[in-house]
């Protein structure tokens, strides 16, 4: 099967079914984003999501730009399957792994170890499957013997490196990435950025929704900026960060792909099977 997501001129509305007072409505909307509109019902909703049109196929990477309440992490739900369209159509191909949500599939009081078995139940993996990888994604979070303990001991980083462990070990062919990830330290962000490129090599598509121009620079190569859900513009991570952050931050990206263009280069010089 071909991975692939495709999008026409899809939607997504909220309905406050209760919105009599002005006050509710800047309430929801602080909360959700997007617009205030009416339905065909006349029941006041807020557009999350309006008319998202994107074709993905398997290797591309898209970050995700956008402020608080854009409609970034809506779109990742509605890629996931969370929600559905109200109005036009999204089609996706492809074994789905969500990381936009710690708590989902992990529990406070039973161990690291514990949590990578039960999260990797949560993305459809069997137990067997998941007890013939738990020793490598223990490796892969340098997490020692925290793992032992209660799941409620851990900073949000450490969470974020037991998620990152074990969605990158079931080689999902869709990942869709919140910008959660930003939590973990740049040492580990490194070797995360190394096995999510390795990831995507081998068939996937990676859409990433991050404030972070440094992080989308290294994991994407193509951006969105979503703007009160809507598609504001796709192209090039440089051309978007520009249009949406200014020429400082649109530097600083130029300058991050320059570096692994160059890191990449020199890795590609000393191996002598390349």
């Amino acid at each position: 099967m071909t991975v692939s997501i495709e999008t026409h001129g899809a939607c997504v509305d909220f309905p406050i079914f209760d919105a009599k007072t002005r006050s509710l409505k800047k309430a929801f909307l602080g909360k959700a984003g997007g617009t205030i509109g009416r339905n065909s019902s006349d029941v006041v909703v807020v557009e999350a999501l309006r008319d998202i049109t994107l074709s993905l196929k398997e290797g591309d990477r898209v970050g995700l730009v956008g402020h608080n309440g854009a409609g970034k992490s809506t779109l990742l739900r509605l890629l996931a399957g969370i929600y559905e369209p109200t109005r036009g159509s999204a089609v996706v191909r492809g074994r789905v792994a969500p990381v936009f949500d710690l708590g989902v599939g992990m529990d406070p009081e039973i161990s690291g170890y514990e949590n990578i078995i039960i999260r990797g139940l949560f993305l459809g993996q069997t137990r067997k499957q998941m007890m013939s990888k738990i020793d490598e994604i223990a490796d892969f979070t340098e997490l020692g013997e925290y793992l032992d303990m209660p799941l409620r001991t851990y900073s949000t980083g450490m969470r974020v490196r037991i998620a990152m462990g074990v969605v990158t070990s079931i080689d999902p062919e869709i990942l869709l990435l919140d910008e959660g990830i930003g939590a973990v330290d740049a040492e580990f962000m490194k070797k995360a950025r190394t096995r999510l490129q390795k990831l995507v090599q081998r068939s996937g598509i990676l859409v990433f929704a991050s404030h972070s121009n440094e992080f989308l620079a290294q994991l994407c190569d193509s951006a969105m900026w979503i703007d009160h859900g809507h598609v504001r513009q796709q192209g090039g991570i440089e051309e978007v960060v520009r249009s949406y952050e200014g020429d400082d931050a649109a530097d600083h990206v130029a300058h991050v792909i320059r570096e692994l263009e160059a890191a990449d280069r020199g890795q590609t010089d000393h191996d002598p099977h390349a």
